[in-house]
């Protein structure tokens, strides 16, 4: 019976969501998990997250037994054996091919950012900036919309060669006391949101303009280079 799993973890104890040999990661303990139920799995995550990044709505798939009828017995079961950084948020069975990656058209980030000092119980899940131009990053985040060629925008590392990708949706909005960048696409290279956030708030610290965004984009020149802190990024959401 192939089921699919929404679950949440604070990343920031871990070396990213996808199983490493000798490293403590989101999947390891997931598979843990499972591994006290009798259950001998292998997991399918939606995608990968790096070391330190949270998630949400973070997807992954796995076949398990049919006697399993309870789903939600199931969730509760696998949340008391899991570390209380993690979590599973809702249990669904689906069709036999379902394939949590393969099968995911678009995937939504955030990125929290606060002009409040951070405290030792906030630090690792949003970043300190020491001023918000609100108008011009809402103004800068649009030019990211469409398909770019995003080499100047990632690590080495990306699962893949080719560095063309489409983002559908950007937006930068006030939540509370928090500020929120919003990003969709259907995939994203390794730390590309941190390289795009990054670029941003140097846009809004004056550093640099949207002119240079551009250049960048256009793949003229590589004007940026270093990526925002992992700790305020969160994969919030996997639509299929």
């Amino acid at each position: 019976m192939n089921l699919k799993f929404i679950v949440a973890y604070d990343g920031s104890s871990y070396l990213g969501s996808q199983k490493q040999p000798n490293k403590n990661t989101i999947e390891d303990e997931l598979l843990k998990a499972f591994k006290t139920l009798n259950i001998d799995t292998s997991i399918v995550l939606s995608g990968r997250t790096d070391k330190e990044v949270h998630a949400t709505g973070q997807v992954f798939n796995c076949v398990i037994p049919d006697f399993w009828t309870d789903f939600f017995k199931l969730q509760e079961i696998l949340n008391k054996r899991l570390p209380s950084s993690i979590q599973i948020r809702h249990i669904v069975k689906v069709n036999e091919d379902f394939h949590s990656r393969f099968h995911a058209k678009k995937r939504v980030y955030r990125y929290i950012i606060t002009t409040k000092p951070t405290t030792p119980f906030n630090d690792k899940f949003i970043t300190f900036v020491k001023s918000v131009d609100e108008k011009l990053l809402k103004e800068a985040i649009k030019e990211f919309i469409g398909v770019y060629d995003f080499k100047y925008f990632h690590k080495t590392g990306s699962d893949k060669d080719v560095t063309i990708r489409e983002i559908f949706e950007t937006a930068f909005y006030k939540y509370k006391d928090i500020y929120v960048f919003k990003f969709v696409a259907n995939s994203y290279l390794r730390s590309q949101i941190r390289l795009m956030v990054g670029f941003l708030l140097a846009i809004n610290d004056k550093r640099l303009t949207i002119e240079d965004l551009k250049i960048q984009l256009n793949c003229e020149k590589n004007l940026f280079k270093t990526p925002i802190k992992a700790n305020g990024l969160y994969l919030a959401k996997i639509k299929y």
